[in-house]
């Protein structure tokens, strides 16, 4: 028999597979498909401009602690699928990863140098949706939106991410 405020042990809890992350007061498995676009959803993220933004996105990631699972540059969009912790909100971290990375960018890649305030490389919305029990349908939708992107843009661009 259980004593009162005791966890019932006899029956197994869905939370032991999800976890992933433990702070001193939160267990945690925050993870999102986020999809970022250009201004414009100009198709500029090809080639050597697709291998820079990644690593890029890759340095600032760790910045706020987020865990960068799985990406997929397309010429006009990127998806990433990302655990951020729960001390962050979604907004903040992509506020964040949005404006450092359009500065370094900008700073890599325009022959002009403009000030800060000027500087634009991603368009003012993003889609967000929160990843529950459908990892592995995210994480391959994921995977194959390259294949899309190469039928209808033909084999000779590169769509090397890393």
């Amino acid at each position: 028999m259980m004593n009162k405020g005791e966890p019932n042990r006899s029956v197994p809890s869905i939370h032991h597979a999800l976890i992933h992350n433990a702070e001193s007061c939160v267990i945690w498995n925050c993870q999102y498909h986020v999809v970022i676009v250009p201004k414009y959803r100009k198709k500029m993220l090809y080639g050597h401009t697709r291998t820079e933004i990644g690593k890029i996105i890759r340095q600032l990631a760790p910045q706020k602690e987020v865990e960068i699972l799985e990406t997929s540059a397309c010429p006009d969009h990127i998806h990433m699928l990302l655990k951020i912790p729960p001390k962050y909100s979604v907004a903040h971290v992509m506020g964040f990863l949005r404006g450092k990375s359009a500065i370094r960018a900008h700073n890599q890649f325009s022959p002009k140098r403009h000030s800060v305030q000027q500087k634009s490389f991603w368009s003012r919305g993003y889609f967000v949706s929160t990843v529950g029990a459908d990892e592995d349908v995210i994480k391959k939708y994921i995977q194959e939106q390259w294949k899309n992107d190469q039928f209808f843009d033909g084999p000779a661009m590169d769509f090397k991410w890393e």
